[in-house]
């Protein structure tokens, strides 16, 4: 890790970002025009080294990073081999100091008066007096058999959290409570309710002013008049309606779809009216952060990233102060954490597509001068060591895209393209997101910086069904997640970048991971022309299945932890109790259609994985070896969800580039190390078109 402390008597350059380029959504011939201009451009560029696998499994060691309320303080989680350690630093400026050895936390937040951080992990939240103070340690033990969850720092007090606690099981609730915790773990109970409170909005007395509450299967918002719930506005699940916190007239802000199709920052007025406050002037994503005073709670920037990153101020001397930042860090995407108050700096995150780990400045409103505070250090994939940097020049710079599906909706993705390559003559893999209800955003992501590095196209297609463009755009799908309209999209998707010239079409490829696995499936198994070979990694073989499966578990009942997941799937369009919508999926899942799968398929599966079942991967695999197919199986029993240790991740790293420069002869990977060698020789089930 580096520190730049101010005035250290040296001139430090600050960190530049490659600027994302856009292809905005205009009618298709100029999105064609700036596609081939961004081909070219990536053409110009001097051909990248090929950099090795572990530069792509880096991680960052900085965990979380949050400024005081005050402005005054930086803290900070690092993890150093086995251990995660507690940072602290002024922002006048000094040596940085290390707070704890040893946590378990992933998650810091600061209490209102800056004197506590607060430590947060699945199991507990720690408070730590930074100022000598006694009193550290735990306040609160979260999960459990009570469901306790911490819901923000409490804004009327200068140093307490609210919690929100279930009394009694899951099934059968008895009471929630809205409660408030202090710095020495002393209770007090805000709000009592038969009703499950999702959220909730502090005065400036330390009284609940508005309430959430899941009622039946709506989410419903009160407005509590002297002790009183007076509902004010209802909800759907296929809606979102969030509190922020009290807006100066006594309503509440609120970040909503009601009034549009796109969700935005609204006040909720205490006769239930909404007022607009901020959208996003292109019309064309979602709210996705709101940056807000850490003392007064009141929002000040929107932050809006689905085809491109922008980031707007609601007042004018918040819009100099941006576009004093966006002069010294010209192209990044900026995240902020203002402090309040005389002589408060602020905190800037500056991030890339290009940049695999994320940057830090110090921002002083008063000068206007902004100042390196530390780069993120790269760590080796398991021991935690320090590792060489990537160099980010040689890697590439994607791009947002717009093309037309065939019934007239526009959709959205990014390209990613090797720098200095002819990209008509490519390799081309398409990577469809997990969820399906997510997005990929235009930030930097190791998978397709990985295959870029290895000469092959990369196309993210961003399918009707996924957030970040709109309500309709969600809601666009109608549940039809077999091989159907959403697949369509995908398909359609890589033929139209194909008649753009890019790719080749004898040499496309579809890898995915979740409901992106199983995207990457159904094209392997109805689209062989197109596709010549899948990788699919925790992939649920039966949509309909998995969903069935998920609601089973005890693990995954609830969307957001607010509404029944049945209930919100209802409103997506999938009713998972009518026997003709289940049968329907089946009937296109890639499991009930092994004969049709004419590719070679690489499978990945995980024992601990809680969204997928692994009786489910297994069961197809070997449909498919009986059918006499191509198929590669690697099971790791200790993997969960999320692709378990760096070690098996850079075994599935190794067998993607295999698989993939067997089928579309892209760059042959190097050889594995002995660890990787010897955790294949145990989880490789069915070697496939891996064989040697």
């Amino acid at each position: 890790m580096n520190l730049f402390p101010p005035n250290a008597g040296r001139r430090v350059a600050l960190s530049a970002c490659a600027l994302l380029i856009g292809i905005a959504a205009v009618p298709q011939a100029a999105a064609s025009e700036g596609l081939q201009d961004y081909v070219a451009t990536e053409r110009a560029r001097a051909v990248a080294p090929v950099l090795p696998r572990t530069a792509f499994l880096q991680r960052g060691a900085v965990v979380a990073i949050r400024l005081s309320p005050d402005g005054r303080h930086v803290a900070w989680l690092r993890d150093r081999g086995e251990q995660r350690e507690v940072w602290l630093r002024a922002t006048a400026g000094g040596t940085p100091r290390r707070m704890l050895g040893d946590t378990a936390a992933s998650a810091l937040d600061w209490s209102r008066d800056g004197a506590w951080l607060l430590l947060r992990s699945s199991r507990d939240l720690q408070a730590l007096a930074i100022g000598g103070q006694a009193g550290s340690g735990r306040i609160a033990t979260l999960g459990g058999t009570t469901s306790v969850a911490m819901l923000d720092t409490d804004p009327s007090q200068p140093a307490a959290v609210l919690l929100i606690e279930r009394e009694g099981p899951a099934a059968a609730p008895r009471a929630w409570r809205l409660l408030r915790v202090d710095m020495q773990g002393r209770r007090t109970v805000l709000w009592q309710d038969r009703q499950r409170i999702v959220d909730a909005v502090i005065d400036a007395q330390g009284r609940p002013a508005w309430l959430q509450r899941v009622e039946g299967d709506e989410l419903v918002i009160h407005r509590i008049v002297r002790g009183v719930p007076q509902p004010v506005l209802r909800c759907e699940p296929s809606r979102r309606c969030a509190l922020r916190g009290l807006a100066p007239d006594g309503g509440a802000w609120l970040r909503t779809d009601l009034q549009g199709d796109l969700s935005r920052l609204a006040r909720l007025q205490a006769d239930g009216r909404i007022v607009e406050v901020h959208a996003d002037p292109q019309r064309t994503a979602d709210v996705d952060e709101i940056i807000e005073d850490p003392v007064g709670r009141q929002p000040r920037f929107i932050a809006y990233r689905s085809t491109t990153s922008q980031l707007y101020a609601l007042a004018a001397a918040d819009g100099a102060y941006l576009a004093a930042l966006r002069a010294a860090l010209p192209g990044c995407d900026l995240d902020l954490q203002p402090g309040v108050g005389a002589g408060a700096r602020w905190l800037v995150e500056a991030a890339s597509p290009q940049a695999p780990l994320r940057r830090w400045h110090l921002y002083d409103p008063a000068t206007r001068r902004v100042a390196p505070l530390l780069d993120d250090a790269p760590l080796d994939r398991r021991s935690g060591a320090p590792a060489d940097a990537v160099d980010e020049a040689v890697l590439a710079r994607p791009t947002s895209l717009t093309w037309t599906a065939s019934d007239g909706r526009p959709l959205h993705g990014f390209l990613w393209l090797p720098p200095g390559r002819d990209a008509s003559r490519l390799p081309l893999v398409v990577v469809p997101h997990g969820g399906p209800w997510n997005h990929w955003k235009p930030e930097y992501r190791a998978l397709s910086q990985l295959f870029a590095n290895r000469g092959y196209a990369v196309f993210e297609p961003n399918f009707r069904g996924s957030t970040g463009h709109g309500r309709d755009y969600v809601l666009a799908a109608r549940g039809d997640f077999g091989h159907g309209r959403v697949q369509a999209d995908i398909v359609e998707g890589t033929r139209w970048l194909l008649d753009q010239g890019v790719g080749d079409r004898e040499r496309v490829g579809i890898v995915g991971a979740s409901f992106g696995g199983y995207s990457a499936l159904l094209g392997a198994t109805f689209d062989p022309d197109l596709f010549k070979v899948a990788v699919a990694m925790v992939p649920p073989p039966d949509f309909g299945w998995a969903l069935r499966w998920v609601l089973r578990n005890p693990e995954a009942l609830e969307i957001g932890d607010v509404v029944p997941m049945e209930t919100w799937l209802l409103g997506q369009g999938i009713d998972v109790t009518d026997k003709a919508t289940m049968a329907r999926l089946h009937a296109q899942s890639p499991l009930a259609n092994v004969a049709r799968l004419q590719r070679p398929v690489l499978l990945v599966a995980g024992g601990e994985d809680r969204r997928v079942g692994l009786a489910g991967v297994i069961e197809y695999a070997a449909r498919l070896k009986l059918a006499d197919k191509e198929v590669a199986l690697l099971v790791d029993e200790q993997a969960g969800h999320d692709g378990g240790s760096p070690l098996a991740r850079e075994a599935r790293a190794y067998l993607m580039e295999t698989m993939l420069h067997r089928s579309l002869g892209g760059a042959a990977p190097a050889p594995p190390p002995a660890d990787v060698r010897a955790y294949l020789r145990r989880n490789l089930r069915l070697p496939g078109a891996l064989a040697p």
